[in-house]
């Protein structure tokens, strides 16, 4: 039995019993008697719901035997022939149409920057979009993640890269058991949903971005290869992060961005500039995150965050050409509550950098601790170095 029928069986099941309205348990027992799996496709359609675990018996005619099952059937009136298609376009049920899509809280999250401003679009339910643009790790996505989050929204994310195309955002034809059937994307589901979108890293995205201005205007859209019209349903919204303001990225920090159409830009109705949090925020957050490994540590805290000032101000400067951002503070945090030793942490989480900016920042480091040395923080390093070899030249 192909999806189609199931589902045909199913909402031939509903009909035959007689009642206009039934109980998410009263579709778990007809769903064991008909021994189909659970219609997500059903409980997740808005249309479908009555209230909280309460559903609308569609109306209609019995068009295919069903299994008979224990309950007094009645039989509705027609009111329409269905008509029957081998060539019925089905939507395959994705993650995203199962999933609650409200995101959790996160307990060490410490609102800055534009927070408020986003929670207020997204506690508008307007159609807003809304382009955030800043250095990366400074919590521009975590930002309209946790606005959803304290706005109960459901929010959609998705990352795009250069290979990202217009199917993989508005969605496509799967092959399924030997069938073609459609497969909504990202943009589309929270469309239907009336969820916040985030499209993030939008300016890695290729040059056909062209597909989204149509959405970008809170507009119905048009799925080409499936013929059928979206109308984003209330409370859609959509908001862009970027690390560049969609002109490329001229001293190379970011490379593979985009210089985006001037036209796709328009369609933004403001642009967020995100800057890295004051250092009473910053030192809030890394106290939260030093006590949440079990490494609670106040002095610390104050110490990197005292560091990564400096740096950032010499960066701005013109003195460096390298920052340490939020994220790069709390993965140092996260280290250090695994090695348990405050140099080694520093030192491993500095080696994405290229040896000079990392003697630089080591060297500033010991300036702001000064019961800290280079050497200390390289020793500390090269010893989880010297322990892996030692350990990958054991003979068997």
């Amino acid at each position: 039995m192909n999806r189609a029928q199931k589902k045909e069986m199913f909402i031939n099941t509903l009909v035959l019993t007689g009642k206009s309205q039934v109980t998410k348990s009263e579709i778990t027992e007809i769903c064991e008697k008909i021994n189909i799996a659970h219609p997500y496709w059903f409980t997740n359609d808005e249309k479908n719901k009555v209230s909280r675990g309460v559903y609308k018996v569609p109306t209609g005619a019995v068009t295919t035997p069903v299994p008979a099952i224990a309950m007094t059937a009645q039989v509705l009136p027609m009111t329409k022939q269905v008509e029957k298609s081998e060539n019925r376009i089905q939507n395959v049920q994705t993650d995203l149409d199962s999933t609650d899509l409200v995101p959790k809280s996160y307990k060490n999250y410490v609102p800055f920057g534009n927070f408020e401003d986003v929670l207020s679009i997204v506690n508008s339910q307007r159609f807003f979009p809304v382009f955030i643009t800043g250095h990366s790790g400074n919590g521009k996505t975590m930002s309209i993640e946790q606005a959803c989050a304290k706005s109960k929204r459901k929010f959609v994310c998705v990352s795009m890269t250069p290979e990202t195309d217009e199917s993989d955002l508005l969605g496509n034809f799967v092959l399924i058991n030997g069938n073609m059937e459609w497969r909504d994307g990202p943009v589309t589901t929270a469309a239907r949903q009336g969820a916040v979108l985030c499209i993030d890293e939008i300016d890695y995205g290729a040059q056909n971005l062209s597909s989204l201005q149509r959405v970008l205007e809170g507009k119905p859209f048009m799925l080409k290869k499936k013929g059928e019209m979206i109308v984003p349903a209330a409370g859609f919204t959509v908001f862009a992060t970027a690390n560049t303001k969609g002109k490329g990225s001229d001293d190379g920090r970011y490379m593979f961005t985009n210089v985006l159409n001037e036209a796709f830009l328009e369609r933004f109705r403001t642009t967020m500039e995100q800057e890295f949090p004051p250092i009473k925020t910053e030192r809030k957050i890394i106290e939260k995150e030093l006590t949440s490994v079990g490494r609670a540590d106040d002095d610390f805290a104050e110490k990197l965050v005292t560091w990564a000032d400096v740096i950032r101000k010499t960066f701005a400067d013109g003195g460096c050409d390298e920052v340490i951002s939020t994220r790069r503070l709390v993965h140092i945090v996260e280290t250090y509550g695994i090695f348990g030793d405050k140099m080694k942490a520093i030192g491993l989480c500095l080696n994405r950098f290229d040896d000079d900016t990392k003697a630089s920042f080591l060297d500033l480091y010991t300036k702001v601790d000064a019961g800290a040395n280079t050497e200390v923080i390289l020793a500390a390093t090269m010893a989880t170095e010297e322990s892996q070899i030692d350990e990958n030249d054991i003979p068997f």
